[in-house]
């Protein structure tokens, strides 16, 4: 479980985050929705420590995100962020292998390169294995980005947007691995939390949703329960029609 605890933060004199306190549960998707700057993306980064905590706690499977030493953390949770910095002239064999960085630290095994095929056989990159970043489609980019998230097998995996770039038919092929992930044959199951903009893939994957607005948590729980009608046109500011599909909330913003 990701225990949220009071949570503020600022950034210069606006505020970003407003005293949050909630709880991540363990396996599954969470989705956070939301308008344009509610907070979505701070939240993650404030989980990963990518950014100092400034006021409250962030606890990840009981440890304290602000004081564990950098390597034990990078071992429970990795992230994929919005802006990544990399160098162009960077391969994608390469990229996915720095996810494996935390477990070997400089001296990757057979048993890391192993790790790497099969993210690159998941995530069907190997065509692209041997191409620069430069080379790829910004879809593409997207999809090798997650790749080298998973391979760094963690039991969280933070994504911050991972749909962007992505067509219709790539986007539904990773939420399903992205939901694969979390129910693994072994029993492992790992928890994803992330960034959602398109309210239907939330609907149609996510386990838990989190809707976030002027950074405050508007409405915590099961799809069911948050994608409605009423909670979501006055998340939005504009009036939402949600029907049924599936046994599944089907969001018709577009009407």
């Amino acid at each position: 479980m990701i225990s949220v605890r009071n949570l503020s933060h600022r950034i210069g004199d606006a505020t970003i985050l407003r005293d949050i306190t909630l709880d991540l549960p363990e396996g599954g998707i969470t989705a956070l929705i939301g308008p344009n700057g509610a907070g979505k993306s701070t939240l993650l980064n404030l989980i990963a420590r990518l950014v100092p905590i400034q006021r409250g706690a962030i606890a990840v499977d009981g440890l304290d995100v602000a004081a564990t030493p950098s390597h034990r953390l990078a071992l429970k949770l990795a992230i994929v962020a919005q802006q990544l910095g990399v160098a162009s002239r960077l391969r994608v064999r390469d990229l996915i292998g720095f996810g494996r960085w935390p477990h070997h630290n400089g001296r990757p095994t057979a048993g890391d390169a192993a790790a790497v095929s099969r993210v690159i056989a998941d995530f069907a990159l190997g065509d692209l294995q041997h191409r620069f970043l430069d080379e790829l489609s910004g879809g593409q980019k997207q999809r090798a980005f997650v790749a080298m998230g998973v391979a760094q097998d963690t039991d969280w995996l933070l994504l911050d947007e991972p749909l962007n770039n992505l067509d219709m038919f790539h986007a539904r092929v990773l939420m399903a691995r992205i939901h694969a992930l979390t129910r693994q044959a072994s029993g492992r199951r790992r928890g994803v939390v992330m960034v959602v903009h398109d309210i239907n893939y939330a609907a149609a994957w996510a386990d838990h949703i989190v809707a976030l607005r002027d950074g405050a948590v508007v409405a915590s729980g099961g799809p069911v329960t948050v994608l409605t009608g009423p909670v979501l046109s006055d998340l939005f500011g504009m009036e939402i029609r949600v029907a049924q599909m599936a046994d599944r909330p089907l969001v018709l913003h577009h009407l």
